[in-house]
């Protein structure tokens, strides 16, 4: 099918046409990088590698120390002065690119992404908004390739999906989900270590972070939404940098009567980055979609520029969440 943009969204089988046809690439990863994205990323430039091609991932952001025991594994050879086929994996939007929107921008042959929001800016697109995570697609596209997964491409993907599904509790799991993690836990794989690190390590700083966080929290509608705000000032003062901080937006969907859980982070640049998590019946990706960001329905993200300061951009987003909890609750919602 086509997109408004008119181009294209296919099938696995294509995209794995794609990657036979062409020896070179450049795998983009989005801002702020998660497990799922360098996940897809990382594991994909194995995949390619496996195939006797070569491919350099690349992010705009710096990449996560934590991340090094399966980064560490996938070559980065792409040869720079042929030409170079460009491929996205795990971004919805150029946008998500983010100092690497200027150069790559216009030059995206295909992206592979899960996301029901994707733009469609690539000039292919393969989507999956059922699968979970967008390893998941790197998954099925190995077995579209005829690729043999390996532990090292399997420590990748885990990872990816894992994270993605907050260690297989969100509502995104499928029973597909479960499948493919136990395949890949064939290989293997120490799932418990990998899970350790993802969700049961916090650094130091990390916690006094968090702990300025939770004092600042403010509760709207009726305790049915909860912001937490992280400043510049709270980054200097305990030495976190944003990498240090993933995971930090689970923390509202922990609170009892709490449907709707903003996470606003200022960046060093100015303005903030905003993670958007819901329970039914508020849509996450509605609610981001009015300031041009998107995602799931459980869970998205957007920006608010330099323009907006913490009590502005709170007030910005407080706006869009009333808005659309009065759309989803078919009512008026006030804030107390």
């Amino acid at each position: 099918m086509e997109n408004s943009n008119n181009n294209l969204f296919i099938e696995i089988s294509k995209a794995a046409d794609f990657f036979k046809s062409k020896d070179n690439f450049v795998i983009l990863t989005h801002m702020n990088p998660d497990g799922d994205t360098l996940g897809s990323g990382f594991g994909l430039a194995m995949l390619l590698d496996r195939m006797g091609k070569k491919s350099t991932v690349i992010c705009s952001d710096e990449i996560p120390q934590k991340y090094e025991y399966f980064t560490s594994l996938a070559p980065q050879n792409a040869d720079f002065n042929k030409k170079t086929t460009v491929v996205a994996v795990d971004v919805a939007d150029v946008k998500l690119l983010g100092r690497l929107e200027e150069k790559y921008a216009g030059s995206v042959e295909l992206c592979i992404d899960h996301h029901f929001s994707n733009i469609g800016y690539a000039e292919a697109t393969y989507l999956d908004s059922n699968a979970a995570a967008n390893c998941e697609c790197i998954y099925d596209l190995a077995k579209a390739l005829g690729v043999e997964i390996d532990k090292d491409i399997a420590l990748a993907l885990y990872t990816g999906i894992s994270t993605d599904t907050g260690c297989f509790r969100f509502s995104n799991t499928t029973a597909k989900t479960h499948r493919i993690g136990a395949n890949l836990m064939e290989y293997g794989i120490d799932t418990a270590e990998i899970n350790r690190i993802m969700f049961e390590t916090k650094s130091r700083i990390r916690v006094e972070l968090e702990k300025m966080a939770l004092d600042a929290m403010e509760f709207h509608f009726d305790g049915k939404c909860a912001v937490i705000t992280v400043t510049r000032e709270m980054y200097e003062k305990t030495g976190c940098k944003d990498e240090d901080l993933e995971g930090i937006t689970s923390i509202s969907r922990s609170i009892e009567g709490v449907i709707v859980g903003v996470t606003l982070r200022e960046r060093e640049e100015g303005g903030f980055k905003i993670s958007v998590r819901t329970y039914p019946p508020v849509d996450a990706s509605a609610i981001c979609k009015r300031v041009g960001g998107g995602g799931h329905i459980r869970a998205a993200g957007c920006q608010l520029g330099p323009e907006y300061n913490a009590k502005q951009a709170v007030a910005e987003m407080l706006m869009h969440v009333k808005a659309v909890m009065e759309e989803d609750f078919a009512g008026t919602v006030t804030d107390k």
